[in-house]
């Protein structure tokens, strides 16, 4: 318990500082959630999201990862997407990197780091995507700034892919898609000027989806399998010879 004593600590000041504040917040709090705000970031302590946000409890639903990569086959991110967008009505979405981002630089480099690997895969191919302009950079540090940018531009294209945001896209409020990445050396947001939308028009010949309703297939069998059971027949059999 000693380990997390100043944790426990911290909390009764912040409720007792919430409270003196406004009495009913917890209470406003415990009512549901409808926050504005997804934000998709790296799990880099460095980087608190409400912290650099400005944002509050019950204004940003939050998902992090090693290096705010949008993964298709990462159930966690989907679902957590899919939550936000049909269920919460997010209506912005922001997928937040960092300058000094170990996992992009650990992409970089050609080491092995174990299970990570596996992940850091996602950011080696953002370099063989944009190979031609990262090996143009000849100094180390701007070339790993860029590489960062690169990261956070593909990873909001990889939201517009998802059948998720194509659906949403499609409705009467469809949330906006956004790259930023922050600067831990000056705590300073820089918007990258990306939107998912201008995205899926230079992709749509590719990646656009529609949802379809499959109709019955009248040259599928109609076989339904035994309408006999076994099981039950056996039962019935030995039944009677007793």
């Amino acid at each position: 318990m000693a380990g997390i004593s100043k944790i426990l600590e911290n909390n009764k000041k912040w409720v007792s500082d919430r409270n003196a504040t406004d009495p009913n917040f917890f209470k406003n709090l415990a009512n549901g959630q409808k926050p504005k705000y997804l934000f998709i970031g790296c799990s880099d302590s460095r980087v608190p999201a409400s912290g650099i946000t400005g944002t509050g409890p019950g204004e940003m639903f939050v998902h992090r990862n090693i290096a705010n990569l949008v993964v298709h086959s990462d159930m966690n991110l989907l679902s957590v997407l899919q939550y936000a967008v049909e269920v919460l009505g997010v209506q912005d979405i922001l997928v937040v990197g960092h300058y000094g981002c170990g996992g992009v630089a650990a992409a970089a480099a050609n080491k092995q780091y174990g299970l990570i690997d596996n992940w850091l895969v996602n950011i080696r191919d953002v370099i063989r995507l944009h190979e031609a302009e990262y090996l143009r950079i000849k100094d180390d540090g701007q070339r790993a700034r860029r590489l960062v940018e690169l990261n956070v531009i593909e990873q909001v294209r990889n939201l517009a892919k998802t059948n998720i945001i194509q659906n949403a896209m499609r409705g009467d409020n469809p949330p906006r898609l956004h790259g930023l990445v922050y600067d831990i050396a000056d705590g300073v947001l820089k918007d990258l000027d990306v939107h998912g939308d201008d995205m899926m028009t230079d992709m749509e010949h590719i990646y656009a989806t529609e949802a379809v309703t499959k109709a019955p297939d009248k040259d599928a069998s109609s076989y339904e399998g035994p309408k006999h059971d076994p099981a039950k027949e056996a039962a019935a059999k030995e039944a009677k010879a007793k």
